[in-house]
């Protein structure tokens, strides 16, 4: 694990807290927006909902949902601040910024230069 100190995990976990409370909010808000252009008591509603709602915004936001688990358990387990690729510790402001970071700068940057298609938060 990455050498930080026991009051940057806890500004990493309250990092960690507060974006997947931010996830949350805005998955909220894009349905309920997505079901305020449609009447909710007609039963074909929902597919129209559902295929009205940015699927891919949602996807995305899941997917780092999923991610900031991850990191949580990983900081809980105290496997957590090493890059995935290099085994290098990332750094605290990087966490602090994107608490789902699983790669250090550089490597990142060659993540994003060899999967450009991805759809992965970028540095």
């Amino acid at each position: 694990m990455a050498n930080f100190t026991e009051e940057q995990l806890a500004q990493i976990k309250s990092a960690l807290h507060k974006r997947y409370l931010e996830l949350q909010a805005e998955i909220r808000s894009e349905l309920v927006e997505s079901s305020e252009e449609f009447n909710i008591n007609q039963a074909d509603d929902i597919n129209n909902i559902l295929a009205d709602v940015d699927t891919a915004l949602i996807d995305k936001q899941i997917n780092e949902m999923r991610e900031l688990e991850m990191s949580e358990k990983y900081l809980m387990e105290l496997e957590f601040g090493d890059c995935a690729d290099c085994g290098e510790e990332i750094g605290f402001e990087r966490l602090i910024a994107n608490p789902s970071a699983q790669r250090c700068i550089e490597c990142q940057r060659k993540y994003e230069k060899t999967f450009p298609h991805e759809s992965n938060p970028s540095l």
